[in-house]
């Protein structure tokens, strides 16, 4: 997986009758975030193993880069696969899709990109804080740090917790597999990076992808 949850939750599917058009542009961000990172995951093992480091320590979000390149690394970080090559796109595929049943295209992009932008900051700024008192060393203001994992965490979260049956399930096996087989929170006792942030991006997915379904429920209620 990636190297190194206030108000009453909306429980049930939001269902919202589209035209073919509107359909597709529905899931348009999750199919074009997932072409991209195949291409890029594709390129990525293609070059030889000095090149890749160099990809990884240019895209990494660790705090030297959050300071020179916040923007570029942070957008980076997202398509630079770590892990298993096969897994992440059929991940990627469940999450995204699933959450963009629920919200559609912009609204998905928000709750992943706040998850995946939160989960960095929060994580970041804790080892950033535990250096600036002594009790992490200075390089690990350098650690690798890439990884869709924090987006994919944030969509999953939404189709979980609001989508329909059939993306509930899917979503909960991949959100399992991503917790029993990545390990993505192992070292929260301790403050892992990877791991706080994770919870970070699962807590963005609940409460703002929560919010925006209830605003959809709202906007498509019949009247009375």
């Amino acid at each position: 997986m990636r190297q190194r949850a206030g108000a009453q939750a909306v429980s049930s599917p939001v269902v919202i009758t589209t035209t073919p058009g509107r359909g597709l542009a529905r899931y348009a961000a999750a199919w074009a975030y997932l072409a991209v990172f195949v291409i890029t995951n594709v390129i990525y093992v293609c070059l030889p193993p000095s090149s890749r480091l160099a990809v990884q320590s240019w895209a990494s979000t660790n705090i030297v880069n959050l300071r020179h390149d916040p923007v570029g690394c942070l957008v980076a970080s997202a398509f630079i696969p770590s892990g298993s090559a096969i897994a992440w796109p059929v991940l990627i595929a469940v999450a995204l899709l699933g959450a963009s049943r629920v919200l559609g295209s912009w609204r998905t992009v928000l709750v992943c990109a706040s998850g995946h932008a939160l989960g960095t900051l929060v994580s970041e700024g804790i080892v950033a804080y535990r250096i600036s008192q002594g009790l992490l060393p200075e390089s690990d203001s350098r650690i690798i740090d890439v990884g869709p994992s924090y987006v994919v965490v944030a969509a999953l979260t939404v189709a979980v917790l609001f989508g329909p049956w059939i993306a509930r399930i899917l979503a909960g096996l991949g959100l399992a597999l991503m917790i029993f087989v990545g390990g993505i929170f192992s070292g929260l006792s301790t403050l892992d990076v990877a791991a706080v942030g994770h919870v970070t991006s699962i807590a963005v997915g609940a409460t703002l992808g929560g919010f925006l379904a209830w605003r959809l429920r709202r906007q498509y209620r019949p009247p009375g």
